[in-house]
């Protein structure tokens, strides 16, 4: 089997891009797991595009076996697509997920309802050593709350209600969420994406 590194360290996405690369008889395994040294990427791109090539490319420079990483995050139609690229640490270094809903709140204060629309956005890149490259871009498309509601998942969740929904992503379970959620989005696109690749 080919193995493939996850950049990223959550559990929960290994499990998401482990079930679809096993269709392709590929293997993928964490960071960790592969031995890569313990070193933070610096994500000094503009664009979630960019993040995620930057992650990719610094496993692939030490690994070289097919590497991917994702950047994802919330952008908002009111706040010219804020907090973006800086959805982990809006409200500051070290910030809090109740830190960044807090600030949301409170910089769309007073905005009405029909004015706070927001995407979630999730951007996978897979790498591989002989320079290809897939990029998948998946979102969800909702509105920002007035109120927190839900204790499921995390970071923005208790704030955005998907369109056509009546629940917040914090009010459903992990299942649910994950069926139409920007993540499932983008590997659902990267899974066509190597699918019309192993045609060629």
């Amino acid at each position: 089997m080919e193995k493939v590194i996850l950049a990223s360290r959550n559990k929960g996405k290994l499990e998401e891009i482990k079930a679809i690369l096993q269709k392709f008889g590929m293997e993928t395994i964490s960071r960790d797991d592969a031995g890569i040294p313990t070193f933070e990427v610096e994500e000094t791109g503009s664009t979630f595009e960019e993040n995620s090539l930057l992650k990719a490319q610094a496993i692939m420079d030490v690994a070289h076996v097919i590497t991917i990483a994702d950047d994802s995050g919330l952008e908002v139609d009111a706040l010219s697509g804020a907090p973006g690229i800086y959805s982990a640490r809006y409200a500051g270094e070290n910030c809090t997920f109740e830190d960044n809903n807090r600030k949301l709140l409170q910089e769309l204060d007073g905005v009405p309802e029909e004015q706070r629309g927001a995407a979630f956005v999730s951007v996978i890149t897979m790498l591989f050593p002989n320079g290809e490259k897939l990029v998948a871009r998946g979102e969800c498309r909702g509105k920002i709350l007035t109120e927190l509601r839900g204790e499921e998942g995390f970071g923005y969740d208790p704030l955005f209600m998907p369109d056509g929904e009546n629940r917040s992503f914090a009010e459903m379970t992990s299942e649910e969420k994950n069926r139409i959620s920007h993540r499932a989005k983008s590997l659902q696109i990267l899974e066509d994406m190597i699918r019309e690749r192993d045609k060629n």
